[in-house]
């Protein structure tokens, strides 16, 4: 079984920044894939950004150019730097991990706002 901890969150004026963190913990042989995804009020949850083993990425469109995703394989932890964020980026923000099953954290609620 494995333990997702996430971090980070709050509150921040447009145009601040934030850093999501998200440590996996418990019986863990390799990480695939980590990520973030997000679920905003009355409507479906989405992806935000994705790291693979070896240091790929991807990023939704909303995420490009102002969001960067990392990892620490030595720490099992997967980062989210959040910059020019805007009230649109206002959500709850669920780690996910995939090792030999697909793993998801308890979310943490990002609001932006003045």
């Amino acid at each position: 079984q494995v333990q997702l901890v996430e971090s980070g969150g709050g509150l921040v004026q447009p145009g601040g920044s934030l850093r999501l963190s998200c440590a996996a913990s418990g019986t863990i042989f390799s990480i695939n894939l980590m990520g973030w995804y997000r679920q905003a009020p009355g409507k479906q949850r989405e992806l935000v950004a994705t790291i693979g083993g070896s240091g790929g990425t991807y990023y939704a469109d909303s995420a490009k150019g102002r969001f960067t995703i990392s990892r620490d394989n030595a720490k099992n932890t997967v980062y989210l730097q959040m910059n020019s964020l805007k009230p649109e980026d206002t959500a709850v923000y669920f780690c996910y991990v995939l090792t030999h099953s697909p793993y998801w954290g308890q979310g943490t609620q990002v609001t932006v706002s003045s």
